[in-house]
C-alpha cells in the first residue's frame, strides 16, 4: 500500500486523465446507449473507467475494484476482504448527456465497509474535491492540472437551512422531508457534487429518498467525511459500503439515505427517514 500521500496523488492523477478523455467525448456529437436498467452509457463512461482502472491496477493490484461498467456488464470481483476500490467514471451521465456541466469521476477506497479516502472531480467544471492525510481540500483544475488548493469544512448551520437535492432524480419523499426539517434554501444539482457542497460549508443537508448505487456515492461520502460531514442510513447509522448478498435489491444497491454537513446536526433529527 502506497503512503496516503501517493495514493491521493495517484487517485488524482487516474480523475484528471479520465476526466480529459470524459471531455474530449462531451465535446463530440457522441452517442447514447442505455443499459439493461434503461440507465445512459456512453462511450465516455467506457473510455474513463478504462482508464481508472488502468492506475488501480498498476498501483494496487491487490484491491479488488467494484467499477460501474464492469459490473452491468458482469465482472464483479471478490470483496470478501474488506478493502477494496468504487468507481464512477462518470457520475451524472444524464447531465452529461443533457450538456450539462455537473457530472464527476469518482472514485473511492472502501475499507471494513467505510469510505476512508476519494476524490471527485467535475472536469466541466474545472474543479475537484478529495481527501487528505488531515481533512478535505478543494482544487482548481486548469488544463488538466490543479493549479490551486483550499481546504474545507463542513459548516457549522446558522439561520436557514440550506439543502441540496437531485436535479433529475427528486421525489414526493425528498420534497416531503425537507418540509420537514424546514430547508428554507434548495439547490438543485446533478451528481456526487451534492456531497461537495456539503464538504465545502455551501448547504447544510441532503436527503436522497430514492435509489442509488455505491458507486454513486462512495467518494462524496469519503470528501463529506473527512470534512466532518456524516452520511446516515435510515436506522439513523452510518451509512456502510459493500452491500452484497441483498434479499430485496441488487449487490451494491444503496437504500435512502440523509447526508449532513455537519454530524452533530443530525442528533436533532435522529428520526430523520
Amino acid at each position: 500500500m502506497k503512503t496516503d500521500v501517493m495514493m491521493e496523488n495517484i487517485l488524482l492523477q487516474a480523475a484528471l486523465e479520465a476526466g480529459e478523455k470524459i471531455m474530449s467525448v462531451f465535446r463530440t456529437n457522441f452517442d447514447v446507449d442505455y443499459k439493461n436498467d434503461a440507465s445512459p452509457v456512453t462511450v465516455a463512461d467506457q473510455a474513463g473507467e478504462a482508464i481508472i482502472l488502468e492506475h488501480l491496477q498498476e498501483h494496487w493490484p491487490d484491491i479488488p475494484v467494484v467499477a460501474e461498467e464492469a459490473v452491468s456488464a458482469g465482472d464483479v470481483p471478490d470483496i470478501s476482504g474488506g478493502r477494496f476500490f468504487l468507481v464512477d467514471p462518470l457520475d451524472g451521465t444524464k447531465e452529461f448527456v443533457n450538456r450539462r456541466e455537473d457530472f464527476t469521476v469518482n472514485i473511492a477506497l472502501v475499507e471494513a465497509g467505510t469510505p476512508v479516502a476519494g476524490i471527485v472531480y467535475a472536469p466541466a467544471k474545472g474543479v475537484a474535491y478529495r481527501t487528505t492525510e488531515g481533512g478535505a481540500e478543494k482544487l482548481t483544475i486548469i488544463d488538466g492540472k490543479a493549479v490551486q488548493t483550499a481546504s474545507i469544512a463542513c459548516r457549522v448551520r446558522q439561520g436557514a437551512m440550506t439543502a441540496v437535492a437531485s436535479r433529475s432524480f427528486n421525489t414526493p419523499e425528498t420534497d416531503a422531508y425537507l418540509k420537514e426539517i424546514g430547508a428554507t434554501h434548495i439547490v438543485s444539482v446533478g451528481s456526487s457534487l451534492k456531497f461537495c457542497l456539503l464538504a465545502d460549508g455551501t448547504a447544510d443537508v441532503y436527503p436522497r429518498m430514492g435509489r442509488t448505487m455505491e458507486w454513486d456515492t462512495a467518494a462524496g461520502d469519503a470528501v463529506l467525511r473527512a470534512a466532518g460531514g456524516m452520511t446516515y442510513d435510515p436506522e439513523g447509522l452510518p451509512f456502510s459500503y459493500g452491500k452484497t448478498g441483498q434479499q430485496h435489491d441488487s449487490d451494491f444497491a444503496n437504500p435512502h439515505f440523509i447526508a449532513w454537513g455537519k454530524a452533530e446536526i443530525a442528533a436533532a433529527f435522529s428520526n430523520a427517514i
